[in-house]
């Protein structure tokens, strides 16, 4: 071969060479993947669970071109669970995604102990629920993301009382046996805060909340803390109705409970949780081994507050708080 001829061969290969490198890290997975989806209580479609598939779709994964999902949920019903996770793992699917809480997670581990399975532990303890060993090394075909959420509960009280300083009685709603970890955690931090905690646990839904936010009225609470449960996200605009009609700041942890007239939330962003927990999926699809990848942990969380509902209670948000605060809705 001529000099000539050779230079232009190598003038060709390192022309295309960054073009073959580019298509290869743009290229969709190649093989079908197969994902199986357990929730507890949300139906296909609700926001956080459009969060994961669309960051499935953004690495690649499109269903109907190479992507199957299996789709289960118990619609609020704890025991339908361990069926709904057998049925799951016979279908044999390359991974499964648990986005709810740690009954799915348990009725998961007891179902298989080979299908990596994914986890979005979002208002639940992963290794005091038994699931792993621990977060730095998960030890078992489970891992995933922790939202901090049990711990954020008693950051909650903190801000609360900040907002609302007189305050002594604090009325408690959650959804047993989903916030139990949370309310536990709660309670501690209530000691040390000087609080005493009404506590209004509710049952599957539909929930009494009138009956719960008039309990809360003949126990004289002085404010009120919702913990996180998927089961309230759907009365969020009721929930603040309630809180403000009865005269009691109430804190959540999702932003869209503010958004709805609740007087202040904070918690991690949970579309950012479910994008994670996508980022891990893909990872396994590639070849990661579950129990080697350490459970991730959100590096950062939001305060918003609602001034608009504030005023109407007659309270003034301390501008320490403001300056905390993500948001400021007015």
């Amino acid at each position: 071969m001529g000099t000539s001829r050779l230079g232009r061969l190598m003038v060709l290969m390192l022309v295309l060479l960054p073009t073959t490198s580019s298509l290869a890290e743009g290229q969709e997975p190649r093989k079908v993947a197969r994902v199986g989806f357990l929730d507890d209580v949300s139906p296909r479609g609700v926001a956080w669970l459009v969060a994961f598939e669309r960051r499935l779709a953004e690495l690649g994964y499109v269903e109907g071109r190479n992507l199957v999902i299996e789709f289960r949920s118990g619609g609020g019903h704890v025991d339908r669970l361990p069926d709904l996770a057998a049925e799951l793992v016979r279908l044999k699917p390359d991974v499964i995604a648990h986005l709810g809480g740690p009954e799915g997670a348990r009725a998961l581990k007891q179902a298989t102990s080979t299908i990596p399975v994914v986890f979005s532990a979002i208002e639940w303890d992963p290794v005091a629920a038994g699931v792993i060993v621990s977060l730095a090394r998960p030890a078992t075909n489970l891992t995933g993301v922790s939202a901090l959420a049990v711990e954020l509960a008693a950051k909650r009280l903190e801000l609360l009382k900040e907002v609302v300083p007189r305050a002594r009685r604090v009325a408690v709603l959650w959804h047993r046996p989903r916030a139990a970890d949370q309310f536990r955690i709660l309670q501690e931090a209530a000691q040390i805060l000087k609080f005493e905690v009404v506590s209004l646990e509710v049952g599957v839904p539909p929930h009494d909340l009138e009956g719960a936010f008039k309990a809360a009225g003949r126990e004289h609470a002085d404010a009120v803390l919702v913990l996180g449960s998927p089961a309230f996200f759907p009365e969020r605009k009721r929930l603040a109705e309630l809180a403000l009609r009865h005269r009691l700041p109430a804190s959540f942890q999702r932003p869209a409970y503010a958004e709805a007239g609740g007087l202040m939330s904070y918690g991690p962003d949970i579309d950012d949780i479910m994008r994670r927990a996508a980022d891990y999926t893909d990872r396994i699809l590639k070849g990661a081994v579950p129990a080697e990848l350490p459970v991730e942990q959100p590096s950062r969380f939001e305060l918003v507050v609602n001034a608009k509902t504030a005023k109407a209670l007659g309270l003034t948000i301390p501008r320490s708080l403001l300056l905390q605060a993500d948001r400021a809705i007015e």
